[in-house]
């Protein structure tokens, strides 16, 4: 017996919601086996729980990459990244084990940060790692960004962001627009370089979200690795961080993270 691979380069929340941690537990509830590379560990001050980014070096780093390169990945995802240094290390090991199936989940903020942490990293993914992305999966902030449109507002806006994203090398874009897009439906837009496609389900009324968008992102991934087409991966994708939002928990007065176990326990 065989398992698909999947690879997750990102940073490791330290309370177990996001980063590699939701990785890995979307990973096994799409029973494919996941490896990890850490970019840095997030840390949160228990009083008000503000956010502490710790790099890890990028010769670590290349270690942790060779050492699951070596054995083979049938996709591979990146998350936090933490520095231009290893924006370029991911882009360079993309382009030397030729990896095909990669997301970009191009994160610019921790949860509860309104700017992003470094400029300068988004330029690099934009013009590093845009052009090996099958598919990017930015928030309606991160697709401003990538995009550099400005604040998206509108579902036109949104459509604006990935032509353009599509422009610079992605090769298909989903933009999660979710309960922040005003709109009554929580919306999310696909764009595989000609059509739009609109995702929507009903809203729902929680803060419980934390890991949310890593979640998605991995789904993608983990349906990537299994052979099905992007636009099943993302729609899949949907459903599953869908029924893992509505089943968010309470972790403490501060945070509440995704039930990342939810789809499989209570649709299936």
């Amino acid at each position: 017996m065989t398992m698909k691979k999947t690879l997750t380069l990102a940073g490791s929340d330290s309370s177990g919601g996001a980063g590699i941690q939701a990785d890995l537990k979307t990973f096994q509830e799409h029973d494919v086996y996941g490896m990890t590379a850490l970019t840095s560990i997030v840390t949160m001050n228990p009083d008000g729980w503000s956010h502490h980014v710790s790099p890890i070096d990028v010769s670590i780093v290349e270690k942790q990459l060779d050492t699951i390169l070596s054995v083979g990945v049938d996709a591979m995802k990146t998350g936090m990244l933490g520095s231009v240094d290893i924006i370029e290390l991911g882009a360079k090991k993309i382009e030397a084990y030729h990896l095909s199936n990669y997301v970009l989940d191009p994160v610019m903020v921790c949860k509860g940060d309104d700017e992003v942490l470094q400029p300068e990293n988004t330029d690099a993914m934009r013009e590093l790692l845009l052009p090996h992305a099958i598919i990017t999966t930015p928030n309606l902030f991160e697709a401003g960004q990538l995009a550099q449109t400005g604040p998206i507002r509108t579902l036109d806006d949104m459509k604006q962001a990935a032509v353009k994203i599509h422009e610079l090398g992605a090769k298909h874009v989903v933009i999660k627009g979710g309960k922040a897009f005003y709109h009554e439906k929580a919306i999310d837009l696909f764009y595989d370089g000609q059509e739009f496609t609109v995702l929507e389900e009903d809203k729902i009324n929680t803060s419980y979200n934390h890991g949310a968008g890593c979640t998605f992102a991995a789904a993608i991934t983990a349906n990537l690795a299994k052979g099905r087409s992007v636009k099943y991966s993302v729609t899949a994708a949907k459903n599953f961080v869908t029924a893992a939002i509505k089943h968010g928990w309470k972790l403490n007065e501060y945070v509440g993270p995704v039930r990342h176990g939810a789809y499989n326990k209570y649709t299936n």
